[in-house]
């Protein structure tokens, strides 16, 4: 074994294992989220049809668009479920590898504190001047003050990922913690048909 690489089980590991829990549960939310607004989009047409429309139906679930739309994206970049233009970065390897992609996601946190910055802004605006929808007078800020919420928790996440990025260009042996395991796609479909047919079709 050699000494001089980190192991995996140190404190950037419990910390991203600790903070999933919270990206984790934002995701049910979302999810949750998104089912009940089909449920209740569905008994929404039936209402109409039957010439009792919901008031404010609408107006609802353009708010809770906010839910669904950001909650999830932590997570998501911890699974690596966000689009990336990998041309270049995937022909990189070892420690220049690792570097890139601790410089990318260096721009993303940027990204992230000037996002949280202005849609904060938004929420505050609403706040103060007490916004509203425009039939049904429903607030807007609980929607509003989601998103900063969620590109917080997000930058956390890339925070998390930037340090790990570090940790493996110094250390190009180590094992990677907290960053996402970009795949090929043949990789992704020979997990995706173990998963479907079983682990002997995979093989």
């Amino acid at each position: 074994m050699n000494h001089n690489v980190p192991q995996g089980d140190g404190v950037l590991l419990k910390c991203s294992h600790a903070y999933s829990h919270l990206e984790d549960f934002l995701n049910v939310v979302a999810a949750l989220t998104i089912f009940a607004v089909m449920l209740a989009t569905t008994g929404q047409i039936f209402a109409r049809l039957a010439g009792y429309p919901v008031p404010g139906f609408l107006e609802v679930s353009e708010q809770a668009i906010a839910v669904f739309a950001f909650l999830g994206a932590a997570y998501a970049q911890r699974h690596d479920a966000h689009i990336r233009m990998e041309i270049l970065v995937g022909s990189l390897r070892g420690r220049s590898r690792w570097l890139v992609e601790a410089l990318a996601t260096l721009v993303g946190m940027i990204v992230m504190v000037i996002l949280v910055r202005y849609s904060w802004d938004f929420f505050l605006s609403a706040w103060k001047t007490g916004d509203t929808t425009y039939d049904y007078g429903i607030p807007t800020w609980p929607s509003k003050l989601l998103v900063p919420f969620a590109f917080s928790v997000w930058f956390v996440r890339l925070a998390l990922e930037f340090i790990g990025f570090l940790r493996l260009a110094i250390w190009p042996n180590a094992e990677p913690v907290a960053v996402p395991i970009v795949r090929s796609a043949a990789e992704v479909a020979q997990d995706e048909i173990a998963e479907t047919f079983g682990d002997e079709a995979g093989k």
